[in-house]
């Protein structure tokens, strides 16, 4: 069965979706710090089960994409690294939401009929 513009036109999104979010390490961070106003590096690390090296990594270029905002204090001598979405990063996520949403509704149905 051919595909229709139709079909098309609801996977569209697919192509707007934001690489930098998509990648599922990633995709973790921003969705943990979505939720709150802000966390430490270790929360995330528990939270994502990332490596110190990998977090790091994912977060220098969330950083480096303007969607995180990392801060770096002491705490009785202990250095602490806070994390929180900036402003950007959080519209980015929610338009990435929205996006897959959209994709995964225009799914419904459409492989009932392939048994």
């Amino acid at each position: 069965m051919a595909k229709t513009d139709e079909d098309n036109k609801g996977l569209q999104p697919i192509a707007d979706i934001d690489r930098m979010i998509h990648e599922p390490a990633r995709f973790m961070i921003m969705a943990y710090l979505y939720v709150v106003e802000g966390a430490d590096f270790l929360f995330l690390m528990r939270q994502t089960g990332l490596t110190k090296g990998n977090l790091s990594s994912h977060m220098s270029k969330l950083e480096a994409a303007g969607y995180v905002a990392i801060r770096k204090e002491f705490v009785d001598k202990i250095p602490r690294t806070l994390l929180s979405l900036t402003g950007k990063g959080r519209k980015a996520f929610d338009e990435y939401r929205q996006n897959m949403k959209q994709v995964l509704d225009s799914l419904d149905g459409k492989g009932a009929d392939r048994g």
